[in-house]
């Protein structure tokens, strides 16, 4: 016998049945956001099986039926405008602001903003979560600690697949707390997928935050137009000049000792014939800070650590200071010198050459590191001025 209510016919059978899955799939999707919010689950994909297990129903066979990530971020919405009320927007539009503040600052590290705070599905008590680059964690951490920034690095060990990959993390206090992942700078332009969906994740550059910023919270205060709000280049060329105390060179060559000592006396050379012109003292200090990455090629990778913090002529003076010593020894290829010659930078080349030449001597007295920075940023303010 038929119960009372049951469907008649197979269209509301099918209705019925459609009903539902329907209504099962959003009380599925309300209770994972219910654990996300209230951060009993940080992934989506636990956080949905969970919350379908609670509710006696196995999806092993068809996890496609299941809410998908979109739709328990819209119920985390719901959660936080009942318990947050306006104060949720105010608080994304902070966020906002404040990662844009940490990207300017670690423009070097060419930032991505991704995550809730990006999407604007966060809520309260999240991470401003941000992809940066570079070969070396420490770096990063070096420029934040010496702004005062309290900082944690953590590497986390995923086996998938049976391969294991390991990720590295620096976690940063603050108004806000920060997890900055770490990736080599050859994944600049990877395409990041998600690991449930798939699908490409959400990122912003900082020129894309700012629009966002701008469309969203027309009301913010920042500048939009601030181009210097990122990491002072000086401090960051600090950084690389410090390990060159610990490169040993050849004594034949280089009777003066280690690699710093003959870039401080390089910049003393420099500043003392061209006492005006910052971006030859510039490149005379710079010219070797490769040698602490890769001695084999300490051209090419100095230039490299050193992308997007020299001028054109900077750039030039330090690519080719080691094609000057062949070219004054008449052993540079006809092709290559004809090239060096053509350049309206070639006299200074050779101007160089001879400061790193005589940037060997040994028990002279030098500048620090920190004097010659100091010495740099101050000439780059009064030019600006």
């Amino acid at each position: 016998m038929r119960q009372a209510g049951a469907p008649k016919t197979a269209f509301q059978y099918w209705a019925h049945i459609t009903v539902n899955t329907t209504k099962l799939r959003r009380q599925i999707a309300v209770e994972a956001a219910r654990l996300m919010y209230e951060r009993v689950e940080s992934e989506y994909f636990t956080a949905k099986r969970k919350a379908a297990a609670r509710l006696g129903v196995n999806f092993k066979h068809r996890p496609a039926d299941l809410p998908s990530n979109r739709e328990i971020r819209d119920e985390i919405q719901v959660f936080a405008r009942i318990h947050e009320g306006d104060q949720r927007f105010a608080n994304l539009e902070a966020m906002r602001v404040a990662a844009l503040g940490m990207m300017r600052f670690l423009e070097q590290f060419e930032p991505r903003l991704i995550g809730s705070v990006m999407t604007g599905h966060t809520r309260s008590g999240s991470d401003i979560d941000l992809h940066v680059f570079s070969r070396n964690a420490s770096s990063i951490v070096h420029v934040l600690e010496r702004e005062g920034y309290r900082c944690e690095t953590e590497f986390k060990r995923i086996i998938k697949h049976n391969e294991e990959r390991v990720f590295t993390h620096v976690h940063v206090e603050g108004r806000f707390r920060f997890e900055l992942t770490v990736y080599s700078p050859e994944l600049r332009s990877y395409v990041f997928r998600s690991s449930i969906t798939g699908k490409p994740i959400e990122r912003a550059t900082i020129r894309e935050l700012e629009q966002l910023i701008a469309a969203e919270h027309p009301n913010a205060e920042f500048d939009a137009g601030n181009e210097e709000a990122g990491i002072d280049r000086t401090l960051f060329w600090s950084l690389l000049l410090e390990p060159l105390a610990k490169v040993r060179q050849n004594p034949t060559m280089h009777p003066e000792g280690d690699a710093l000592y003959h870039s401080l006396q390089a910049f003393e050379g420099a500043r003392r014939r061209f006492p005006y012109d910052e971006e030859m003292i510039t490149a005379a200090l710079l010219h070797d800070v490769g040698k602490a990455i890769d001695p084999g090629d300490h051209v090419s990778a100095g230039l490299e650590a050193l992308e997007g913090t020299l001028s054109a002529r900077e750039h030039f003076l330090i690519a080719h200071h080691m094609d000057a010593i062949a070219a004054r020894e008449g052993t540079l290829a006809a092709r290559q010198l004809c090239r060096l010659r053509l350049s309206e930078w070639y006299e200074d080349l050779m101007a160089l050459r001879e400061i790193d030449d005589d940037a060997r001597q040994p028990g002279v007295d030098v500048c620090t590191v920190e004097e010659a920075i100091e010495f740099l940023r101050t000439m780059g303010e009064e030019f600006d001025g």
